[in-house]
């Protein structure tokens, strides 16, 4: 199954076209499609031909009837929604120093695939080198996690070694264990909640379930939609967002119960993949970091208030 989104896939598709970067540089498009694939074994799409390769001299050397990008779309190759692997070595082949001389111009589209390719956990590396010039590969390298590294630093003086662990954890489960990834993003949030609610002296007793734990710290910290004045600036989309909170507690707690660690399963049972983990822990780590930063936000508040009142002689 292929692990690059037809998004990702046609995102890269999209820039070559808008900036009218020529995919096969300085050869001609059948010596580089040569180069990855038989023409003449490919099937033609034309009833008057049998072979790919009598195809493309009727429609891009004779007639010249087919767009410059036609490669990108045309099923045979498979580049939309095909194998991973082809996909890459086709990108590969189009900063390759036997197609591209510039070597400044192939190191910028290098990196310009390696955005879009590192949402799907892909990245385009140096290989070897010919005659001093780079060859590159595709590699897998594992999904990364935008959010992440901000809640490591703003959940640093929350619980931090069991903070730390759990974000440990789901970091390194994501690629090969989604469920243990989503079981701990359920676990951060609930850490999180209760060390708020412990350091604000309201922490419940007994088991409370994820979605009210999250609704009780709202509550806690004045975030609740009830909570914002009317006359506020964008206050009906702030009351929509804090809304929406408990539409992705309750989501995150749903797919920890229904694929996650912590609950058995049938054998048979098929779990997520990691892209549906890297969502699960994208959220919960962005809810934290929500949470973290208003309730020390309010504490900073609070003691700059108390700091003031001391000082002022009318408040005594």
């Amino acid at each position: 199954m292929s692990k690059i989104t037809e998004v990702t896939r046609r995102a890269i598709f999209d820039y070559l076209r808008v900036e009218g970067v020529c995919w096969h540089g300085r050869l001609a498009e059948v010596d580089f499609l040569n180069r990855l694939f038989d023409l003449r074994r490919l099937p033609s799409s034309d009833y008057r031909y049998s072979t790919a390769l009598a195809d493309f001299q009727q429609h891009r050397v004779f007639n010249y009837d087919w767009p410059d990008d036609w490669v990108f779309e045309d099923p045979r190759f498979e580049l939309i929604d095909g194998d991973d692997e082809v996909f890459l070595r086709f990108l590969c082949e189009t900063i390759h120093p036997v197609v591209r001389v510039d070597l400044e111009d192939a190191e910028r589209l290098r990196k310009i695939y390696n955005e879009c390719l590192e949402q799907d956990g892909f990245a385009i590396e140096e290989k070897t080198q010919i005659s001093g010039r780079p060859v590159f590969v595709g590699r897998y390298v594992g999904l990364t996690i935008p959010s992440v590294p901000a809640a490591k630093e703003v959940l640093c003086g929350t619980d931090p070694s069991y903070v730390a662990q759990q974000i440990t954890r789901m970091e390194a489960a994501i690629p090969d264990d989604p469920g243990l990834a989503i079981g701990t993003a359920k676990e951060l949030v609930e850490t999180c909640c209760r060390t708020i609610l412990s350091e604000r002296g309201r922490e419940p007793q007994g088991h409370v379930d994820l979605p009210k734990l999250v609704k009780l710290t709202s509550k806690e910290l004045e975030l609740t939609p009830g909570d914002i004045p009317s006359q506020a600036r964008a206050a009906e989309t702030i009351k929509r967002l804090l809304s929406n909170l408990a539409t992705v507690t309750q989501g995150i707690a749903e797919l920890r119960n229904l694929y996650g660690t912590g609950h058995g399963k049938d054998a048979s049972s098929k779990g997520l993949g990691p892209r549906h983990a890297k969502l699960v822990v994208g959220a919960a780590s962005t809810l934290v970091v929500f949470f973290t930063e208003t309730h020390r936000q309010r504490q900073t508040r609070s003691q700059d208030n108390t700091v003031s009142d001391q000082g002022d002689p009318i408040s005594r």
